[in-house]
């Protein structure tokens, strides 16, 4: 039985990420890094929407003023659309003009979990931040060469992240207001071998269970909360890149893949809804 539908549009993402379910919307959002470009899928109509962008785009999330907040290369900034503006960016890095940012979600308290890489992926100069609804920076981790994820567990108590290039997935314990637990260092969740692929991005659904993206490893798995493999669904696409919940009903999984460094194919490079049989979580929205 096939689990999966490739949704039919005229472009294919050269790097499609920052899976993104706008309740408000009732679409879902996605980026492409290297276009740079914004997608939009409307569940209302089946019509994609695409804007190109200023910079280098790595995530959107929702605004609860209206509006995204969107990750670029060089900083955070408000987006509005149907027209685009765009606002002056809030940058944590700019003394390194050479890093970007790469992933980042909002989690249930308002606040913008975000990681930044070197764009030649050479040196382990990304960090892990929190962004607060006042638009503070804190730095929560550091020495990344490719930051992923991040993705929150159902219960609060959880934030999964990733460095794609260590093919190691990480946690770190957090308290009660969503922050780190001070009396708890970052431990080593999962590690993929040579033949999973690279992990990419996460979500979590509603069972608490963990759904990481293989980069050329042409699948997602589905992890148990202690860190077993529950079970994986193949794909058409080499390099797998994010995934989201979506719909009424939080039940529809869409996943971004990307055709970076690849031939073209039909499959490489586009978005796919997949039927997982389970349903997801709201995602969470920045209160700044």
């Amino acid at each position: 039985m096939t689990l999966w539908r490739k949704i039919e549009r005229d472009v294919r993402d050269t790097l499609g990420e920052g899976a993104l379910w706008c309740a408000r919307d009732n679409a879902f959002y996605w980026v492409d890094i290297l276009a740079p470009a914004l997608n939009r899928l409307s569940l209302s109509d089946n019509t994609v929407t695409r804007w190109d962008m200023p910079a280098r785009l790595g995530w959107v999330a929702e605004r609860a003023e209206g509006g995204l907040i969107g990750g670029f290369q060089d900083g955070v900034a408000h987006i509005t659309l149907d027209p685009l503006t765009i606002s002056e960016r809030n940058d944590p890095e700019p003394h390194l003009p050479g890093n970007r940012m790469n992933d980042g979600k909002a989690d249930r308290h308002g606040a913008i979990w975000c990681g930044t890489l070197e764009m030649a992926e050479e040196n382990a100069i990304g960090t892990l931040y929190r962004l607060s609804s006042e638009g503070e920076w804190q730095v929560i981790d550091s020495g990344y060469t490719v930051p992923n994820g991040p993705a929150f567990s159902p219960c609060g108590q959880w934030l999964y992240h990733t460095d794609s290039a260590l093919r190691t997935i990480y946690r770190f314990k957090l308290d009660a207001k969503g922050a780190p637990d001070s009396t708890h260092d970052r431990e080593e969740f999962i590690r993929f071998s040579e033949e999973d692929g690279y992990p990419d991005g996460m979500t979590t659904d509603a069972e608490g269970f963990l759904w990481v993206a293989h980069w050329d490893g042409g699948k997602i798995t589905r992890f148990a909360p202690d860190g077993t493999r529950d079970r994986s669904i193949e794909l058409p696409a080499r390099r797998i890149t994010n995934i989201a919940f979506a719909g009424k009903n939080l039940d529809r999984m869409f996943v971004t893949s990307a055709a970076k460094g690849l031939p073209e194919s039909e499959f490489d490079g586009a978005l796919f809804e997949v039927e997982s049989g389970v349903t997801g979580n709201p995602a969470g929205i920045y209160l700044g």
